[in-house]
């Protein structure tokens, strides 16, 4: 009788043993799963086996170690090398550690449907593309084959050769935005580009790349189609850089019986007796730089047009005149659901629509005026020829 109760109490230890097992490993999968789940959120990315293994694992230590301790101060048990306890432990931490490692990864499965689901999906698209570097940095390679933006000045071979395949390193945790800025920065800075057109692939890799030059000195405040050149001539005392001034023949009698007036221009500078204008580039072609000319100051005039030219040519953003195709998929669109600034637009009929309002819809036939940075206009002139239009899509 007595051997029969001790063989019923063996068995019932025995599975005891095989339920505490069963519970250490499902509480290291929910432990592992949780960190998958916070590490998703977090980081961006799938956390490793070994960080899920190391927490899971830590957890069922600690209980065990407990648990023993308790037991040796209120049983007096002393025997914590026993077969049998180093088998259940050892069995106990080899299952919990493959549970906690799947727990991970089904945390990480659920944080990623989770976060998409609540609107993580944004953040995917903003953030996680940067954050899914390895290490401590953002590494950027350019391509070996740099375009030019058109409407710019080149920018110097030797420089695009430096460029090309040249690795550049940002800080990690990113947002597109902020790497875009950082990326164009440092070119300008290191390398003195003026513009960049840049888009970056969800990898963080450059797919397209293009540089304009920088404008310096006074071609930099030249509006498109005009010229400035250095002449020989007598200011008025009273003109100043900014004066419109009328530009007349000083009356050479071999070739000519009176002075008669060339054109206007614009005085942008003087040194001793020669003076620089600024003027429409087919005016300027009929300045002879071998002969010497009068000028008379004009009334103040205001020339927003020529002071606006000016601000858009030395700024980031650029102006197109970009013509809707019939097969482009603006068609219909409004213009507040673009990410580009509209200034007019030509109708089908040649009419011309200045500041067109933001609920204007494109048709065919149109050409559209938009002021935007060069990719943004590339983008929409992608568009604009053929049935894509997601790119151009604003955010409001």
């Amino acid at each position: 009788m007595s051997l029969v109760i001790a063989q019923t109490a063996i068995i019932e230890e025995f599975f005891v043993e095989i339920a505490r097992i069963i519970v250490f490993t499902v509480f290291a999968a929910v432990v592992g799963g949780l960190v998958g789940l916070i590490y998703r959120w977090y980081a961006g990315e799938r956390v490793s086996d070994g960080l899920s293994v190391l927490v899971g694992l830590s957890v069922v230590a600690i209980y065990l170690n407990t648990a023993g301790a308790l037991g040796d101060v209120i049983g007096g048990e002393v025997d914590l090398l026993a077969f049998e306890a180093v088998l259940f432990n050892t069995v106990t931490f080899v299952l919990a550690g493959a549970g906690a490692a799947g727990g991970g990864r089904i945390g990480d499965r659920l944080g990623t449907g989770l976060f998409a689901v609540s609107g993580g999906g944004a953040i995917e698209r903003d953030v996680s593309r940067i954050v899914k570097t390895v290490g401590r940095v953002t590494t950027v390679t350019l391509p070996a084959e740099i375009e030019d933006i058109d409407g710019y000045s080149p920018v110097e071979a030797a420089t695009k050769e430096k460029l090309a395949e040249q690795t550049l390193v940002f800080p990690r945790r990113l947002t597109v935005d902020e790497l875009r800025t950082r990326f164009i920065d440092r070119l300008r800075t290191d390398y003195g580009v003026g513009h960049v057109d840049v888009e970056f692939a969800d990898d963080g890799t450059v797919e397209y790349l293009a540089l304009g030059g920088r404008e310096s000195g006074i071609g930099a405040t030249l509006p498109p189609g005009s010229a400035a050149v250095a002449v020989k001539a007598d200011p008025p005392n009273n003109a100043s850089p900014g004066d419109t001034v009328q530009v007349w023949t000083d009356g050479d009698l071999a070739t000519e019986a009176k002075t008669k007036r060339v054109t206007n221009a614009e005085l942008r500078g003087t040194a001793d007796d020669l003076v620089t204008l600024a003027m429409d580039e087919p005016d300027a072609k009929q300045l002879d730089t071998t002969r010497r000319y009068r000028l008379v100051t004009l009334p103040v005039e205001p020339r927003v047009d020529r002071e606006f030219a000016a601000q858009l040519r030395s700024a980031a953003e650029t102006m197109s005149a970009i013509p809707i195709r019939e097969s482009s998929g603006l068609i219909g669109r409004a213009i507040h659901s673009l990410d580009i600034t509209v200034v007019a637009v030509r109708t089908a009929d040649d009419d011309v629509v200045a500041i067109p309002s933001r609920a204007r819809e494109l048709a065919a036939g149109e050409t559209v005026y938009a002021i935007g940075r060069p990719d943004q206009l590339r983008r929409f002139e992608r568009s604009a020829t053929t049935q894509t239009d997601t790119e151009v899509a604003s955010d409001d």
